[in-house]
């Protein structure tokens, strides 16, 4: 089946704020070394914009609910060009920062509305495919932007690599006016509706799963190229390479993870999260020798970004009656997981040697374990007391 093109173009969008998300962590020295500022300090970028997400996409969907969801769409990627331009032009790092917030307003709504848009823009049977055609824009921008947007601010300066994001943006922005279709369909949804999902105490649980189960990813990701460069001695020229490595490693580990799913959902959290906390160890040992960290990028992605689908799935089954509300409470749960993981990371470099960081990131995972652990007991009890 050929999709429409209007997909396409959400695919672009996905890819820009998939780029403009992850690639700080590949520029985080460049952009400390600029500001005069320690590379802690510069990982509060990702902090920032990922408070910007967890806290400013909920409150954006509620004040938008009844808008037309193209009209949404558009003002959400305006938001977003806004952002990189200024980050492009900050002359401090206060400015950067705040470019970074702003930026960040538009990530969640933009993934939550245009997952629904492109499911209503296919026969009933080939949504979840289009859904995940449009998310695909989010993986590649692992494999392709987040490295290529490395190698240009290694050689060009960071700003520039700001700049071709927002011009990505405006491309999306463009192919949103002319494909994207007008919905003319009344919103069924309120606030009051999509609010009533917050009454629930699953939906919380699930979501604490997500938070600390997938912050561990981003303790250690979040000064992955300062390890690489100073752990593993890998040269700083070749840091986009390793990060094709680990975007590659992030696509399989979503698409692998989604099979994993499909057979048993909490089984499959249970043997990832295991596996992951094992992992973790393994990798203080090997993380000081740059030929097996080229296979140790790949895994930490592969069994990092696995837990994805999972996390994506568990929340969905828990809030079919708010999905537009619930799709970015998601979002925030993810985000506000990359904000506790880059400020767990920041006091574990500051205070102690580098690379401890992978021993004290599985704490994180370990936490989201317990509470998945929780969950499964809970909904045994349930089921035999119904």
């Amino acid at each position: 089946m050929k999709y429409p093109v209007a997909i396409w173009m959400l695919a672009i969008g996905a890819f820009a704020i998939g780029m403009t998300e992850f690639v700080i962590m590949g520029l985080l020295s460049n952009v400390a070394r600029d500001f005069g500022v320690t590379v802690s300090d510069a990982g509060q970028l990702i902090t920032g914009y990922a408070l910007g997400v967890a806290i400013g996409g909920p409150i954006l969907v509620m004040l938008t609910i009844k808008w037309n969801r193209k009209y949404l769409l558009l003002a959400l990627m305006l938001i977003f060009i806004i952002g990189n331009v200024a980050a492009a032009f900050s002359p401090n790092y206060g400015v950067m920062l705040v470019s970074r917030i702003i930026t960040s307003l538009a990530h969640g709504s933009f993934f939550g509305i245009g997952s629904i848009l492109a499911a209503s823009m296919v026969r009933p049977e080939k949504r979840a495919s289009a859904m995940a055609l449009m998310f695909m824009g989010l993986s590649l921008s692992n494999i392709l932007g987040v490295p290529f947007g490395t190698l240009i601010g290694q050689n060009l300066g960071w700003q520039m690599t700001f700049i071709i994001i927002a011009i990505i943006g405006l491309i999306a922005l463009i192919g949103i006016v002319f494909f994207v279709p007008m919905t003319r369909e009344e919103v069924k949804s309120s606030m009051l509706n999509e609010l009533r999902i917050l009454k629930e105490k699953e939906l919380w649980l699930t979501l604490g799963i997500t938070l600390f189960g997938f912050s561990g990813v981003f303790a250690y990701f979040t000064y992955i190229s300062t390890i690489l460069m100073n752990i593993s001695h890998v040269p700083e020229h070749f840091i986009s390479a390793m990060l094709i490595i680990f975007g590659v490693g992030v696509t399989l580990g979503n698409i692998y993870g989604g099979k994993l799913a499909d057979w048993n959902l909490n089984r499959a959290l249970q043997i990832i999260f295991i596996t992951f906390i094992v992992y973790f160890v393994l990798l203080y040992f090997i993380q000081t020798n740059p030929i097996v960290m080229v296979v140790g990028i790949f895994l930490f992605g592969f069994i990092g970004f696995s837990m994805s689908p999972s996390l994506q799935l568990k929340s969905t089954l828990v809030s079919q009656d708010a999905p537009t509300l619930a799709s970015t409470l998601n979002q925030s749960a993810f985000n506000l997981g990359n904000a506790l993981g880059a400020f767990i990371g920041g006091i574990v470099v500051e205070s102690l040697p580098l690379q401890y960081l992978s021993l004290i990131a599985p704490i994180l995972t370990a936490i989201g374990l317990i509470l998945l652990s929780i969950n499964i007991a809970i909904n045994k009890k349930a089921s035999r007391e119904a």
